[in-house]
């Protein structure tokens, strides 16, 4: 290469060099002035709005505030008013209370007036006493005392006559209701009576029975015997045999287990076990069924499930050849019904008339008599004082509440009717013994004497050794061992006896 060629080319690139420096700086300069023009533009702006929000919040400030004392006008206008109608209420309680001063004391003057006028009254009223009295020659009582004279005097024989009447009417008009009401509370009463035995009879298919029953060496009916505490009598009798006991229960239960093995044909003592407990089961559902159906009959509900269960239990009890359980709905019935008559509590009468013999269906397991077992039980099973009551009541001479004499009549109606109870002839005579023989028991009795068909023993007492208070305690003694050693329809009234006797002769 040529020197010319590089000093042109050294040339070039010098003044390319300078060339691109001023372009540049040109460049940089316009780029200044455009970036200040934009600055300025915005700041303008800036200033701008800030103007315009100045004056909203002046604007807004100045509403503000003419709302503000637009308020605050409006309610010294309303306080105001408020003020001017507590102003008028002032007024017009001043005005009353004025009038009231003016009133009371008015009515302070009226009182004096009538105090003054009062007393010249009295003043006035003694004077003419003083002078009637001056003029009778008598005082006031004494003037009171010969005007009832006279007038007793003048009717006394008028106002007897009238008193007797009235007496006789009286008396004559309470038998009339009372038998009507006992007459009608029987005929409105039927039912049928049950006669006590104690053997029971149970009828075989044929004779060839009687030995499969007694079984080997008597291992079943001696297994019979046991489990249910029934005898069982084999005698000559064809197509039947007896079943002996005192207890209804187990005679029940040993016939409905015979009549199982029986129609089931196998006799043997593991089979006869079973019988026995499914007879006792069925007799226990028989028992509860009874309770609910005379509880249902009499109307009373809400007996607690054992209570009821211990009412069912009385069919099974006879007092006298009465079935305890009928005779208790009979009771409960006439309870029901007199109390009605009489206006007394029905719910307590029936309810207490329904259970007043409840103490009979375990009176043989536990000691004491039938009216306190039974009132106990009542109350345990949560019944009131006036229900629980009545157990005791209708073997008192005088009951203390009308239900209590309610149940107490009742019970002598159902007891009392023909063909309720049985009794023979010895079992009779051997009572009335029994009767006496308690009575002479206690020391000092001289006699006893059993009267009323043995409602009542008439004890006569040594009156050197027993004076009136223990004439008092012999009594309660005689009835308390009576209710405890002996069984008995009704009540038996003590009476003792104790009489001074001084015998002189003149010859």
């Amino acid at each position: 290469m040529s020197i010319v060629t590089l000093i042109f080319l050294s040339a070039g690139l010098v003044v390319g060099l300078a060339g691109g420096y001023v372009l540049r700086k040109m460049l940089a300069v316009k780029s200044k002035d455009t970036a200040e023009g934009e600055a300025a533009s915005i700041l303008a702006s800036a200033r701008n709005q800030e103007k315009d929000i100045l004056i909203q919040a002046k604007e807004k400030a100045i509403h503000l505030i003419d709302e503000a004392k637009q308020d605050e006008a409006e309610r010294r206008k309303e306080l105001a008013h408020l003020q001017e109608r507590l102003e008028k209420r002032e007024a017009v309680f001043d005005q009353k209370l004025l009038e009231l001063e003016g009133q009371k004391q008015k009515a302070e003057d009226e009182k004096v007036k009538f105090e003054t006028a009062r007393e010249e009254v009295k003043k006035i009223r003694e004077q003419q006493l003083q002078k009637l009295e001056k003029i009778a020659g008598l005082n006031q009582e004494e003037a009171k005392k010969v005007l009832f004279d006279n007038l007793e005097e003048r009717i006394k024989d008028e106002l007897v006559v009238r008193i007797r009447k009235l007496e006789e009417t009286s008396t004559e008009e309470i038998e009339r209701r009372a038998k009507t009401m006992i007459a009608s509370a029987m005929e409105r009463i039927a039912s049928s009576h049950a006669v006590e035995t104690t053997t029971t009879v149970v009828t075989l298919p044929n004779d060839e029975m009687k030995g499969r029953i007694i079984g080997k060496e008597g291992r079943n009916i001696k297994a019979i015997e046991q489990l249910t505490g029934v005898e069982i009598i084999i005698d000559e009798t064809p197509g039947a045999i007896v079943l002996s006991g005192f207890n209804p229960i187990r005679r029940h239960v040993a016939k409905k287990a015979l009549e199982t093995l029986i129609a089931d044909g196998r006799i043997h003592p593991g089979r006869i076990e079973e019988a026995i407990e499914k007879a006792k089961k069925e007799i226990a559902e028989d028992i509860r069924k009874a309770g609910e159906e005379a509880a249902y009959e009499v109307g009373v509900a809400g007996l607690d499930s054992r209570l009821v269960q211990l009412l069912g239990r009385l069919k099974f009890r006879t007092s006298y050849g009465q079935n305890v359980l009928q005779h208790s709905k009979e009771v409960a019935l006439l309870s029901k019904l007199l109390a009605e008559e009489l206006g007394a509590n029905v719910t307590v009468a029936t309810k207490g008339g329904l259970l007043h013999d409840i103490g009979k269906a375990v009176d043989h397991e536990i000691q004491g008599s039938h009216p306190e077992i039974g009132y106990d039980i009542m109350k345990k099973f949560g019944l009131p004082e006036e229900v629980a009551y009545l157990a005791i009541a209708h073997h008192e001479d005088s009951p203390q509440s009308l239900e209590g004499l309610i149940n107490k009549v009742a019970d002598a109606i159902s007891g009392a009717r023909p063909g309720a109870r049985k009794d023979t002839y010895e079992n009779y005579l051997q009572r009335l013994q029994e009767l006496e023989n308690v009575a002479t028991g206690f020391e000092g009795v001289e006699k006893a004497y059993a009267i009323q068909a043995g409602r009542e023993v008439r004890v006569f007492v040594k009156p050197q050794e027993i004076d009136d208070y223990q004439a008092i305690k012999l009594a309660r003694g005689v009835a308390d061992k009576i209710e405890q050693e002996l069984k008995y329809p009704g009540e038996i009234k003590v009476n003792v006896i104790r009489e001074t006797r001084v015998t002189e002769y003149a010859r």
